[in-house]
């Protein structure tokens, strides 16, 4: 451990990848461990430090000890435009391959604020699997935060010891991952392709075979989840597999401020929206409301926003849609992405919001039934925490994993009926599929009991980080062992 005198509070550095979901998480997890006496610093680049700036104001001004290190970000090494730093608005997917490349060139920045700094305990997105040998070589233990649950984790890890993939005879045929618990099928078809032997060579498949080797050799791991949501995962993480691990979440509860929740992960300096949606939602009757969103990484095509408009409309639901578009490429693209006439046929039923919504805002709100979403890990723990069921529409990452752990194991959830996994652009849903999965999810006695298993684990949540619950205690007994660690 570090030298530094251990009557100075812990020391805690957090390097998050450079990616939206990434940062919003690390930056969750990094105030609450301030707010519980830690010393807590955020290593980012020059671009992203706005977003770090104003989610930690308020937790600075309570008196909370976190501090920013900026770095520099190597964009002409890798072959992107200067203040090109976050793997959200890296166009087109590509240059999002391109972007992988900077994973080892920020070893040597890290190496140098380790030297300056002497941290206690480095916590590293799993993204940097060099992150245990630099933290050894400082004498300081290395945590990985994943930004997803247990049973993804758990899963991953199971098909990728056994290679069941390997045993079917096409794509589609469904396999049991073996020795994961509740029987959970899985098809080729469903797997990120840097799992599959056909994809060797790929900067995601090095970058995923390098932190599965470095996961497993780590000093543990931090989870944004809580035990109750998936008891038989953290279980079988710990004692079959045998990780530390310690659940934490949901890491969204970590402050109830309203300005905090209100403007979380937006890099606007000022904006309307809340105010905007928010009144609208206050009109609407409770359980009445859609929420359309998939993340900030996402990408359709013209033709599938037209097939998502053409469900809503015809299923007659009032929603909120956010779109990752602006009005300006609404003006510049030959094809417009919704039918001729759909915004004025649906003002008064729908609201439509482009690249940013205050999701903790509007999934906490009375009006809003039911989530239409990518399955991101962050948003279906910000939908548990809130009580809200899911319509599951997963397109990369490991969000094929979360659906079945939605949809299969805690049954608050519909599948959309997206089979295969495409890494950044969504697979084509016709308008009938999505009208039907959001009738499914908006009324009738499924979708009821649906609602009261989902108000079931948001109230477990409360209870996990409030004092003494497990996410609380797990926390506790972190800090405490990497107190005993440095004394």
């Amino acid at each position: 451990m570090s030298s530094q005198s251990h009557d100075l509070p812990l020391h805690v550095a957090f390097f998050p990848f450079m990616s939206h979901s990434h940062m919003m998480a690390t930056i969750d997890v990094g105030k609450l461990f301030a707010s519980r006496g830690p010393k807590v610093t955020f290593i980012t680049t020059p671009s992203n430090s706005p977003l770090f700036s104003k989610s930690i104001h308020k937790s600075q001004e309570k008196g909370h000890q976190i501090t920013l290190h900026i770095i520099k970000f190597p964009s002409s090494l890798i072959g992107l435009p200067e203040g090109c730093e976050t793997l959200n608005f890296v166009n087109p997917p590509q240059l999002k391959e391109r972007f992988l490349k900077v994973i080892p060139l920020l070893e040597q920045p890290l190496d140098e604020f380790l030297r300056k700094h002497r941290p206690d305990l480095l916590v590293a997105d799993t993204i940097f699997s060099w992150a245990n040998n630099l933290a050894a070589k400082h004498g300081i233990p290395r945590l990985v935060f994943h930004g997803t649950c247990n049973f993804a984790i758990c899963a991953s890890l199971c098909i990728h010891s056994s290679t069941p993939h390997n045993k079917v005879s096409s794509d589609s045929e469904p396999f049991v991952i073996p020795n994961l618990p509740g029987n959970i099928e899985f098809s080729r078809n469903q797997l990120p392709s840097f799992m599959k032997l056909e994809d060797d060579e790929t900067e995601m498949s090095k970058v995923f075979r390098a932190s599965a080797d470095s996961d497993s050799k780590c000093y543990g791991v931090i989870v944004n989840s809580f035990y109750e949501l998936e008891p038989a995962y953290s279980d079988f993480y710990r004692n079959v597999l045998g990780r530390k691990i310690w659940n934490i979440g949901p890491v969204s509860l970590c402050g109830d401020d309203s300005e905090v929740k209100a403007n979380r992960g937006n890099r606007a300096t000022a904006s309307n929206i809340n105010h905007e949606c928010l009144k609208w939602l206050d009109h609407k009757e409770p359980n009445s409301i859609i929420y359309i969103c998939f993340g900030s990484t996402t990408m359709f095509t013209n033709e599938q926003l037209k097939e998502i408009a053409l469900g809503l409309e015809a299923s007659g639901m009032e929603f909120i849609w956010v779109i990752n578009k602006s009005k300006e490429e609404d003006d510049t693209e030959n094809e417009g992405w919704v039918p001729k006439g759909f915004e004025n046929r649906t003002k008064e039923k729908g609201l439509i919001l482009r690249n940013w919504a205050p999701q903790l805002l509007i999934l906490g709100h009375r009006a809003v039934g039911a989530f239409v979403t990518h399955c991101g890990w962050n948003s279906v723990m910000e939908a548990v925490a809130a009580g809200v069921i899911m319509v599951t529409w997963p397109v990369g990452a490991e969000q094929f994993f979360n659906e079945k752990l939605v949809t299969q194991v805690l049954k608050v959830g519909v599948s959309v009926g997206v089979q295969k996994w495409v890494r950044w652009v969504g697979e084509s849903v016709k308008h009938e599929a999505i009208e039907r999965a959001m009738r499914n999810v908006m009324s009738g006695e499924e979708a009821e009991e649906m609602r009261i298993r989902a108000r079931g684990f948001a109230e477990k949540a409360r209870e996990a980080v409030a004092v003494g619950g497990s996410s609380y205690s797990d926390l506790s007994s972190l800090i405490g062992e990497l107190l005993s660690l440095n004394s």
